[in-house]
Formats: C-alpha cells, structure tokens, sequence
C-alpha cells in the first residue's frame, strides 16, 4: 500500500543529501502491533545518555520515560562550578577539587570537581568545587547541581526525587468569595461606592477602551440560560481539585470579594438548587501510587479539603471574607471608600481601603500528588492545574503535559467564544517530561505501509476514529471522511460498535503514541547527532574569563554527549577573524585554520573540522585546556559574530545539528555586525518617545535571513551571552528564535558566581530529551481552523512549523477560530503530529490527540476555564507585541482584557444583582493578580533595560506552561527559620505573598522565579543565624558576590536542601544573586513585591478596585 505523505499530499520537503546512514531501523514483521519489549534487536533509547561508568541497559520500546537516576544530586550541595583552566584576569576564582575522574570523561589536565560526599568533615567546614580560598571574602552557602563529576548528571534526576518538565506554579483555589460591596440604595449606575482613578483614566497610562484587548470586545450577547448544564456527565466540580466548594448559582462557581469587617453581619441569601458534583465522580479520589515528592510544590487548593456537595437543594451562601459570621435578615453595610492611584502616579496616597489583603485571592501550597484519567465513560475530564503534581493515565485523551487547552469545552460559535473574551489557543509541549509514574509513551511500528492515515485530511489513527460497515470503513473524527480500512488492518466490531483489538492495539486506545516512521517520510537517512561549540576569543571575553568559563564547561561537558559513533563535535573560536581547528591529526595537537575574510565567509575540509568524538576526544581536551592561555594576551576587541555563525553553518551544512555559540561583545565587524543602540533608546524614552519601542525589533534583516538559511538545513543555533555590556539582544536573538534554539543570558558576567550556572545550563541543554529535523502540524475538527503558530521555530509553509531541534522544555502556542458551528454535546478533536528525529538516529512520529466536548453555554466556558494555559496564551501575546507597541499601549491591552473577561462572566453569568460585589469565576480567581503581575514584570517596566526586556521575550516565546506564572510571580520563603517549619512536607512550599509586610528587617528571604535566585538579608538579622548560614557575623560582612557553601549545622543544611529542591524543580541551576536592604540590590528584591503600591503602578487591592469600577462602568 502506497502511503500519503507525512504532513501534506504531495512528497515531502527536500533536503541536502547526506553520506548513507549505515543504522537502519528496527522493524518488526507484526503489522500495526506496539513493539516488545523482548524484541531480538534492542531498540536504542530515542533520549539521553546512559550514566559514565554504567552499563546501558537494553531500551524498552517507551518513546517517553523519565531520565534515569542519578543526574541531578540529591543530598548535600556539590561545588559552585567546574574548574577554569588558563584565567589569567586579576579576578579571583575557586580552586577546583582533585578527583579521579573515568577516562571518557576528562582527560588528566582537566580534571572534574570533588563531589561533597568527598568533602573533609574535620572542621566543620567542608569545602566544595569551585569554592574560594579559606581567606576570600565571600559568603558560603550550599550550591547544588555544580560541577560534579560526570557520574553525577545534571541532565537527569534521581530516583527519589525524579526531575518534571516543569517548575510549581500557581494556581492554588481560592478558600471561598470575597469582593467589594456597598448598599443598593438605588440603581446599579448610583455613585460608586469605591474611590478610585477616575472611571476614564486607566491606571496603565489610557482609557480602558483605547486599546483592544488581545482577543478583542465581546461581540454578542447569548441568552442567559435558565438552569446550568453540566459540560459532562459525573464531571467533578473545582472542588475535586482541593479546596472549598464554592455555590453554584445560574453559572460556575464564583468567588465574591465583599467588603471589609464591621459590626454588622452578612446577611443571608435565599438558596437555589446546586448543581455540585458527587464525591464518587471525582476522578482523582484514588490514592497516590507514588510516595516520592514530584516535581514542585505547586499552589492548588488548601491541602487535604475535599467538600462534598450539598445534599438536596440546598445552596450555601457565599463566603465573605474579611466579614464577621452573617445573621439571616440583617443589611450589609456600606464599604468605606479605597484610594485607587493612577499606575503612574506620584508619591502613593495614604488609603482608607478595609479589605483585608489576608483574604484576598492568592496562590496557596500544595504537595499533594493526584492520580489523573484524562477520559471517564467515554468523556473528558477536565485537567488539574498545571503546577500541581499528578499522575497521568492515558485513557484516549493526551496527558495535560503534553497539550493542553486554554478552554476544556469547546464554544459552539465564534460568537460565544467573542463574548466570553476568552483566548482560544492550545499549548504544545511534545517532548515534555513525564511524571516517573505516568503511563508510557508507547511505540508503534506498521512495517513498510506505515500508519494508517485519512484519505483526505491526512490525520492518523487514533482512538476517535469511528470504525462502520462491519470494521471494513472508518470516519475521520478531524474531518468527517469515509476511509477504507486497509486490507491488513481488518477487525469485526464488537456489539458496542468498538473493534474487538480495540485495547489491544495501542494507537486506538491511548491519546499518545508514536509511530516508528518508514522510509517514505525521510528524503534522506536521519541525521547524525552534531555538536559544534563557537567560542568568543575576543579581548573582552579573556579578561572577564567568560572564555575560560566556556571552555571548562564544554570540557566537562563532552561525557553527557549521547553515546557512539553517530555523535560528532567541531570547535571553532573567533574574534575579528574565525579559527578552526583540525580535529583528525591523531596523537598530535590540533592544527589551527585561520579564516580572515568575515565579509565572504567559507570554511575548511568539513571532514577534518567536524569529527566523531570517539575519534578526537583527547584531541579535543587537550584544545579547549589550551584556549584560554593561547588567546591570553589576544588585543582585539572586535566580534564578527555573524561571520562566526555563517561559517559554523557551513561547517553543519552538510549534516545538519546544534552550533552553540559563546558570546560576549556586541558584534561589530563582518557579516551581521550592529552598533550599539541603548544610548539612543535610553534618550528615546526618556523623552516620552512613542517609537522607542522599535528598538527592540532586529537592526536589520540580515541575521533573520541567516537564521532562515541555517533552518533549511536543519542547523539549531543555541547562544550563551557572558556579556558586561549591551550586546543588542533584540537583534541576536532572532537566530536562535528561527532555528528553534535559546538564548542563555549572564548579566553582568562574574567570573566567580557564574562558571556554575554556565556549566549546568549547557549540560543539560546537552542531555535533556530532544530531537532533531523536526517538522510539526496541528490539526483540527470541521468548524476551527488554525490562525497562527507562536514560538522558536521556521515557517516556510502554511500549515507545518520546521523545527531543526525541540528539547522536552520548548512549548509551541497554536491559536484557532471559528470557521463553522459546532453541534452542543459534539465533541472537538485536535491532534499534533510532530515526525522527528531521535538522537540515535531513528526517526518518529508522536502523534498527540485531545478531544473535548463542545458548549453554547458561556457559564460551561467559565466553569472549566484553564487559568494556567490562558495565562501563558496572555503572556506570550504580550511577548510578541513589544517590539510592535509601546509599553503603555501593551500593559493597557493586558488590562482591558482581563477586565472584558471578568465583565463577560458579571453580565452574562453571574446571579447576584448587586452591581457593588465584584465577582470572580472561580476558575479564574487568581486572573487579576497574575495580570497585575504582567504588567509589573520585567519585561513591561519602563525601567528596565533594553537587552532585559528583549531577553525577557524571547524566553517567554518557547516557555512551558509550568514556567509562565513563576516567571512574572516568583515564590517567596523565608530561610532563617527553616529549621523551626515542619518536616512533614516540601521545606519550599512555605510560600510567602509577595508584599513588604510580609517582610521582616531580622529575616532572610528566598525568592526564585524559575531563572535567578535571589537572597535577601534584613539589617537586624541574628549575628548567629549569619554566621550558621554565610560564615558571617554581621550584615556588613556580607560580600556583594554571594558563592554558596555548606557549613556543618542544621540550619545550612536546610538551606541546601531547598537549594537542591527548587533547583530540581525548575530544570534550573537558578543564578544567585545577594540583596541587602538599604542598598540598590534591595531596591532590586523589592521591585518583585508584586501586591506593594509603587511610582509604576497599583497595588494589588488598590487593581481589584479598579478592576471592580471598570466592570461597573461597562455594565452601567
């Protein structure tokens, strides 16, 4: 049987041709059956290494397990860096360890740091790789994940505590409703019983209405139904996922923010039936199977609160907080006015507000782990919060890792999806880590026909497709076509209309699976796994030992390479001129090729350049241990980075694979060279000027049409920034950003705090699951059709994204819109199809199915409303319209549209009659503290500058997410009394609100957001809390460079605990970085106190006040 081709009718895309790959792929005879395990030829693992110094066993055919144990140390903190060979700058950096290290792993010069375990235990002190000499002055604290030797993988987890795709996130329920009221004296347009900005003046610089909001106004007004209709039959309520039970009126559950305690209770309301879920329905009532700690403690609902519903018609009341206990029949009373400021007003005002900001909505902890169906009878359920911990049982829906939905019913019309002003998009993370307990990915190989396709649309099999005439057709569930089964996929149907093979054939009963891909979607033979590292050499680089640093880190590095003779590595460096190195002259030193034209860049003999790694990796140790001291008196300042680039492409032209780049300067000669624009931005704005903005957008299109070049053939291009100067971002990052690479930022580059970061970050760009020459398409029901793809990736045609590289942490958004009307109770189906490389060489396809039920009713949008994934939808929207709009304009969008969609859910949702409560679905109760948030980060301050805010939008474009509400609302916990919190949980999940009265002048404070780690020291800390923690007996004694050490107590042994646990959590080494209050690092921690009032905007209970009056306007 001829098949169709992978994506599209019509041959695949060419690309270059390469040397015959001798590996064929592994088949087996059994037609459309998932592969055993026992199979006579072991099928390699399609990720990661095994561990230096192990065996590697015979791989399962699981297209997607957890890493194996072992990579990221569990237990005390191991050193703060691999060792810097040839530094010569004044500055001072650690002394590396001496350990013995496996011959595949370092050669002698280069030797890999001493583990803790190995640490001297005498004085009470133990030392760590990468530590400073007894006599530096700097603070000590323990550092996880540094430098360790290459049994100790960063790029996978241990056992006990298994590394997730994902850092905690938050969306903790909300306990209960709360919001702003008065007396309805009068009609809903009576005077406002808020003070606040002016109705007409938005605090983010414009009115409300200036701006359209992402996904624009409300356009209709469906008819408010008379009785809610649950989306499925048995679905669990919010409550099944923690915390309080909230009332169901005419709509979801609502929260309700009332006004502040006084002497008058609340007042009673008349019951209405409820239409709440039975504990038996709920799907994750069955116990954890797993007893570790997963991933992160994330911020559900109130731990271990699971309410059942209400027997009867009986309704609860909603809960008012910051109210005394009600009494039936009695009035509530007026609430006293809150000052509302504009956001950039001048010295804050002092407020009368009487709500309590103890009760106001915010993420709460939670480290439960729930076990999660993605179907039950036949239906979807609705998917735990993203930064929960939860198992995963595949029952024909995906795992909510993998693909999510910003909405868990599907709007009939584009109508109703207008009104509700929600964003409709999907979130795809095909490689995304697994919970070690999920079901695995399974494998699936249909021999030379390959798998079974729909004649039209081109859709796989799956477990949707709707089998008739006796087994001898199916419907595509994508688009409706009769297909004709294939002769050798024939089975009779069972009396419920399902094939009888049903369970037993894979793809028709799991919402993942992947196909083993036959020749006809290869134009040529997969791709060898290629690494070439491009080195900056230049004068700046030497002096900050950013190039030592790099060198040491690569070299260190080599062991977490995947394993064989597939594997191949390159190294060039440069400066004003571009130098290769021969890598074939075997027993001898490397032999340099000088290449000095930058503006008509080639590249020497491709074969002597790029070499298997079995073949040079002494060579190639003995290279990177010399670098450093062979450009050590180098005087040129200048880069030619886009030259470097271009002629690392040719060197990878032939093959394809990953050119990771070291960069330091801005780049100023050759190809691609850029002058330094931040003067001229700073002037721009500070002058008010509108077109400032434009700065962030690329200096020209010639690194944009390199990037295209280097994705045609499939060249990933990732580049590590070690830069103490404005090196235009914007521009650069347009490269990684096409080829589906990353951006690695260091600002400002230290030499004594950052090799350990450095390290860990391309270690485990190195080993993390991944793949290569990846093409992606997602595919939709009749009635949608796909409006745009967002992320780091080339686009080339329409319907297909081209992906030279994906790793398991890149998220791709797919938006949609209505083209057609959806039948109510039909079901919607979606399915990405991503055919890939594996780095061994086999290629794939992962085809990833979600199918959900459709609604005409705006309360069932509201009610299974995914907050995390519409916020990461916002978030990215955000991202990509700041180099097209001002600030201002940006931080007014995000505004309006939180405030069109909590006025959709008021007017058309809501019962309560009082236009004085500010009401929030209970969904999406957290949607004003994490717009608030947004508008507040740093990629939306005016004071930011221009290479942070650029950085900050090209990371946000590929993040998970799991990563999104950290990244703009960190965690925050206290460390001087760790020792005094329980034991009974995560020593991270204490979290603290972000508000400087929750700050104390005699605490130290934690706060990480996913990317930097930031330690906070009150002035009136306990002498003898410092000196447990830092070595230090005063605050003063503190240095500004903050190197971290463990010291022999249990207070410092806490803090490497927490250390090493958030740091698992994140996937992150986390860049540290001290505060001391009184100087301008603390100013620093301070500008993350999301809920403080400050010159650039509101605070949190002052935005619920202007939320609430902009709602009452629209309604008024």
């Amino acid at each position: 049987m001829e098949s169709a081709s992978p994506f599209a009718s019509g041959p695949p895309r060419q690309r270059p041709a390469m040397v015959s790959n001798p590996t064929s792929v592994v088949q087996t005879p059994l037609i459309g059956r998932s592969m055993a395990p026992s199979s006579s030829v072991p099928l390699p693992s399609p990720f990661g290494s095994a561990l230096p110094g192990f065996s590697r066993p015979a791989a399962t055919p699981l297209a997607s397990r957890p890493p194996p144990p072992g990579a990221i140390p569990q237990g005390p903190i191991a050193g703060n860096g691999p060792r810097i060979p040839g530094f010569t700058a004044p500055r001072t950096l650690p002394p590396p360890s001496v350990q013995p290290a496996p011959p595949s792993a370092a050669s002698s010069s280069i030797r890999p740091p001493t583990p803790y375990a190995s640490a001297t235990q005498d004085s009470g002190l133990q030392s760590y790789p990468g530590s400073p000499p007894s006599g530096a002055s700097v603070a000590t604290l323990p550092m996880p994940f540094v430098g360790p030797p290459a049994s100790q993988q960063f790029g996978r987890p241990p056992t006990s505590q298994p590394l997730f795709s994902g850092p905690p996130r938050s969306q903790p329920p909300f306990a209960g409703a709360q919001y702003l009221q008065r007396p309805m004296a009068g009609s809903t347009n009576s005077q406002l019983p808020l003070a606040g900005p002016p109705t007409s003046q938005s605090p983010f610089l414009g009115p409300p209405t200036s701006q359209p909001p992402f996904t624009g106004p409300p356009t209709s007004q469906p008819p408010r139904p008379n009785t809610p209709q649950p989306p499925f039959a048995g679905l669990p309520t919010p409550q099944q996922f923690g915390g309080p039970s909230t009332q169901t009126l005419t709509g979801p559950p609502i929260s309700q923010f009332v006004g502040p305690p006084t002497s008058q209770p609340y007042a009673g309301r008349s019951s209405s039936p409820s239409q709440m879920a039975t504990p038996s329905s709920q799907p994750f009532s069955m116990p954890p199977t797993v007893g570790t700690s997963f991933g992160s403690p994330v911020w559900p609902s109130q731990p271990g609160q699971m309410v059942p519903s209400l027997p009867g018609n009986v309704q609860a009341p909603p809960r008012m907080f910051g109210m005394p206990p009600g009494m039936p029949g009695q009035p509530i009373p007026p609430v006293l006015p809150a000052m509302g400021h504009s956001a950039l007003a001048g010295p804050q005002v002092s407020t009368q507000s009487k709500i309590d900001p103890n009760q106001i909505p915010r993420p709460l902890p939670n480290s439960s782990i729930t076990i999660f169906e993605t179907r039950q009878g036949n239906q979807a359920n609705v998917p735990p919060s993203a930064t929960s911990i939860f198992v995963v049982k595949d029952n024909g829906n995906c795992s909510p890792r993998l693909m999510r939905c910003t909405l868990n019913q599907i709007p009939c019309t584009g109508d109703l999806l207008s009104t509700s002003s929600m964003p409709f998009a999907l979130m795809v993370q095909p490689l995304a880590l697994p919970h070690p307990s999920d079901d695995p990915i399974p494998v699936v190989d249909f021999g030379e026909s390959g798998p079974v396709r729909c004649s039209r649309c081109k859709s796989y099999i799956n477990a949707f497709m709707r089998f008739i005439d006796h087994g001898r057709t199916f419907v595509c569930n994508l688009c409706g076509f009769t297909n004709e089964t294939p002769r050798d996929y024939l089975c009779n149907l069972g009396p419920d209309g399902r094939r009888r093979d049903a369970d037993e054939r894979l793809e028709l009963c799991k919402g993942t699976v992947e196909f083993v891909a036959t020749r006809e979607y290869m134009v040529r033979d997969p791709m060898p796994a290629v690494f070439f590292f491009l080195i900056d050499v230049s004068l700046n680089a030497i002096q900050t030992g950013a190039t030592a640093a790099a060198c040491s880190a690569i070299s260190q590095s080599l062991a977490d390479l995947p394993d064989g003779p597939r594997t191949m590595v390159g190294i060039a460096t440069f400066d004003c001129s571009i130098h290769f190195y021969n890598l074939r002259r075997a027993s001898q030193q490397p032999l340099m090729l000088i290449v000095p034209d930058i503006h008509d860049v080639y590249t020497p003999l491709h074969t002597d350049v790029v070499v298997p790694l079995t073949e040079c990796r002494q060579s190639v140790e003995q290279l990177l241990e010399s670098i450093p001291s062979l450009f050590e008196n180098n005087k040129v300042s200048d880069s030619a980075f886009g030259a470097a680039i271009k002629a690392g492409f040719l060197a990878l032209k032939p093959t394809g694979g990953k050119l990771l780049v070291f960069q330091s300067v801005l780049p100023s000669v050759g190809i691609g060279s850029l002058s330094s624009r931040e003067a001229e931005g700073r002037t721009n704005a500070s002058a008010g000027d509108k077109e400032a903005h434009k700065l962030l957008q690329p200096a020209d299109k010639t690194l944009k049409t390199m990037a295209i070049e280097f994705a045609e053939y499939q060249v990933c291009v990732d580049i590590f920034i070690t830069a103490q100067t404005f090196v235009d971002i914007a521009s650069i990052s347009v490269v990684p950003g096409t080829t589906g690479g990353q951006v690695y930022y260091y600002y400002p580059f230290s030499a004594l705090s950052d090799p350990g970061k450095l390290y860990n970050d391309l270690r485990w760009n190195l080993s993390r699951p991944q793949g290569f020459e990846a093409v992606m398409r997602v595919r939709c029901s009749q009635g949608l059709q796909v409006q745009e793809y967002a992320g780091s990736f080339c686009k080339r045609i329409p319907t297909d994204i081209d992906l030279p590289a994906i790793d398991c942490e890149k998220t791709i958004m797919v938006t949609f819109k209505h083209d057609d009307k959806f039948q109510e109770n039909s079901e919607c189906a979606f399915q990405c199809a991503l055919l890939y490389t594996t780095v061994y060489g086999e290629r794939r396809i992962r085809v990833i199915n979600l199918s959900l039920p459709c609604t005409s009713m705006l309360t069932n949008l509201f009610r299974t409303a995914d907050l995390d994934t519409q916020f990461a939808c916002i978030l990215k929207q955000a991202a990509s319209s700041i180099p097209v709009n001002s600030l201002s304009q940006v931080r007014e969008q995000i505004t309006n549209l939180c405030i069109n969609i909590l006025h959709a859910y008021r007017k058309f949702c809501a019962t309560v009659s009082s236009s004085g409560q500010l009401i929030l679905p209970e969904a999406l109760k957290l949607l004003p503290l994490y717009t608030l948030a947004l508008v507040k980060s740093i990629g939306l301050r005016n004071d930011g500058r221009f290479d942070d805010r650029s950085y900050w939008a090209s990371h946000v474009m590929s993040l998970s997410i799991s990563l999104a509400v950290p990244l703009v609302y960190p965690r925050m916990i206290s460390i001087h009394d760790l020792t005094a919190k329980e034991n009974d949980g995560s020593l991270s999940s204490s979290n603290i609100p972000l508000s400087s009265e929750h700050i104390n002048d005699d605490g130290i404070y934690l706060l990480e957001n996913g990317e930097d780690c930031l330690i906070y020291v009150g002035n009136m800390v306990n002498p003898d809390t410092l000196q447990k923690l830092f070595g230090v007996t005063s605050v003063d004694g503190l240095p500004t460079q903050l190197v971290l050490q463990q010291f022999d107590n249990d207070l410092s042994e806490k803090l490497s605990d927490v250390m090493n646990e958030i740091r698992q959590q994140r996937c992150s080494y986390l860049r540290l970085r001290l505060c001391k209050k009184g100087d301008p690092s603390g100013m620093h921690f301070m500008s993350y106190m999301i809920e403080d009032k400050t010159a650039g905007g509101l605070s949190y209970v002052e935005f619920l006040v202007h939320v609430h009056r902009q709602i009452q306007t629209k309604m008024a």
